[in-house]
């Protein structure tokens, strides 16, 4: 009996395939052009990154030097005196420190609430088809020019609060010294309003993704255990998103600190501690923008300069321990679908 051979597998043309028609080998691409458009676009953005850093390394190393006249003539005291006369070189900060503080304190009270408030009702209570609009007029505070917020206020804010607010306020509240003196429409008052006006988008927006940060089960969790609406935002979503919630506030703080032109135009840029709101004041940024041009003397430059060295490196410090406190909320957490 003959041995059966074994049956080859025919080509297309009813010839025998090779081994090599079937397996076909690919012959493999060169890796070189993949791996130089990597190191490319590493070195790219590596490149980016180290001008943003250089940047800002460029601005503080030339705010020491534009205002080290002024560092080494006064010092310390330049930051603890209250005397502000350019025409006899004293030059002191505090009515600006004090200013800008005060201002910035009074915006923070009224701004809070209100984006808190805002906030809440957009992630929790608004209904999905308003959602989308509200979020988007919010946000549309921030994109409006300062200055349109500075016409606005004198010819809107001002009249109303000389005629109707202040007087108000004086007569209810003026035993308290903060609402107390003559009535000039502008002054701290004023200049606290409209940067709550105008950090409103800023502390919202930043609240209502970290309210949305906060997982879902949390809310269905207190529902479940019997909480009412309030209870379970006030329980589950607030307590939760509380660092965040902190976060988005400093980062308001720091723009009313550098706000400068709708804060120059209603303040009443005037050197001096009262404690009055309805009193004229002057704030940091403010300075610099009515006194730059005007300061002819190299000491008087160096002084504006230091303001500017020292508003440079609070608004820093603000932002990054906004930020940390924000990133302290939302790292790792789920995110669900964006509002």
């Amino acid at each position: 009996m003959s041995a059966v051979q074994p049956q080859q597998p025919m080509g297309s043309a009813g010839n025998p395939e090779t081994l090599g028609q079937r397996l076909r080998v690919v012959p493999r691409r060169s890796s070189t052009p993949s791996r130089v458009a990597d190191v490319t676009f590493k070195a790219l953005v590596w490149v980016c990154a180290a001008c943003v850093l250089a940047i800002v390394g460029f601005i503080l190393m030339q705010l020491i030097q534009g205002s080290w006249l002024s560092l080494r003539q006064f010092g310390w005291k330049f930051f603890t005196g209250s005397d502000w006369d350019p025409v006899n070189g004293n030059f002191g900060a505090v009515p600006f420190i004090y200013g800008t503080l005060l201002s910035s304190l009074v915006a923070l009270i009224i701004a809070v609430p209100l984006s808190l408030g805002v906030a809440v009702f957009i992630t929790e209570m608004c209904p999905r088809s308003l959602r989308g609009i509200l979020s988007y007029l919010t946000e549309l505070l921030a994109a409006i020019p300062s200055v349109i917020y500075g016409l606005w206020a004198i010819f809107v804010l001002i009249p109303l609060l000389r005629t109707k607010v202040e007087p108000a306020l004086g007569s209810t509240l003026g035993w308290t010294g903060l609402f107390t003196g003559p009535i000039y429409g502008v002054g701290m008052l004023t200049a606290g309003m409209i940067l709550a006006i105008m950090i409103i988008p800023i502390i919202s927006s930043i609240t209502r993704e970290v309210l949305v940060a906060v997982p879902h089960q949390q809310r269905e969790a207190a529902l479940a255990l019997g909480a009412t609406r309030w209870e379970m935002i006030r329980m589950g979503v607030l307590r939760n998103a509380r660092a965040g919630i902190f976060g988005a506030i400093i980062l308001g703080l720091g723009r009313a600190l550098g706000e400068t032109m709708a804060v120059t135009m209603v303040i009443g840029n005037r050197a001096e501690i009262a404690k009055s709101l309805f009193a004229p004041g002057y704030t940091m940024a403010s300075v610099i923008a009515n006194e730059f041009s005007e300061a002819t003397d190299d000491l008087y430059l160096s002084a504006l300069i230091e303001i500017g060295l020292a508003l440079f490196i609070v608004t820093i410090v603000v932002n990054v321990i906004a930020q940390f406190l924000i990133w302290t909320v939302t790292r790792g957490t789920p995110r669900r679908a964006s509002v």
